[in-house]
């Protein structure tokens, strides 16, 4: 039995990939745009909490307030995210999902869960069961290293 620390190192190295791997079949599989993961996951952040400012979008994802300025100005051109006024605030701008960007995401969806679908069916009855059974496991470790505590 692998060690925790082994577990973890190998868990790491396998995300990347597979979150490659699985972008690689949606796209293939629909023609869908390259979207950078980084745009995905700022539609993503807009979908869940409605319109943000983007110093909070940059805090829901981690990332630097340049990164989420650069990202802004770059999904605005392609006419993926659209700058609303902040109500009461004449100098605030929220950002928020285009109905293009929303039926991109929505066709990501189910694009890439049909792709996994498959794979996961090519599997083995008990490797499928196993599966099923970590989506729960994988939640609550999503949640323990969002709430600060993973590390």
């Amino acid at each position: 039995m692998m060690s925790v620390m082994e577990t973890a190192a190998e868990f790491s190295r396998l995300l990347g990939p597979l979150r490659r791997s699985v972008l690689r079949a949606t796209r293939n599989a629909e023609g869908l745009p390259d979207l950078p993961e980084a745009q995905i996951e700022l539609l993503r952040a807009l979908v869940a909490a409605g319109p943000l400012s983007p110093g909070e979008a940059a805090r829901r994802l981690g990332v630097a307030n340049s990164t989420v300025s650069n990202l802004v100005k770059a999904m605005t051109n392609s006419g993926l995210v659209r700058r609303e006024q902040a109500p009461g605030d004449f100098r605030g701008v929220l950002l928020a999902p285009t109905d293009t960007a929303l039926d991109l995401l929505d066709r990501y969806d189910r694009t890439s869960s049909a792709a996994l679908a498959e794979a996961i069916d090519r599997l083995s009855p008990d490797d499928r069961a196993i599966m099923a059974e970590a989506v729960p496991v994988l939640r609550r470790l999503t949640a323990e290293l969002e709430s600060g505590r993973g590390g």
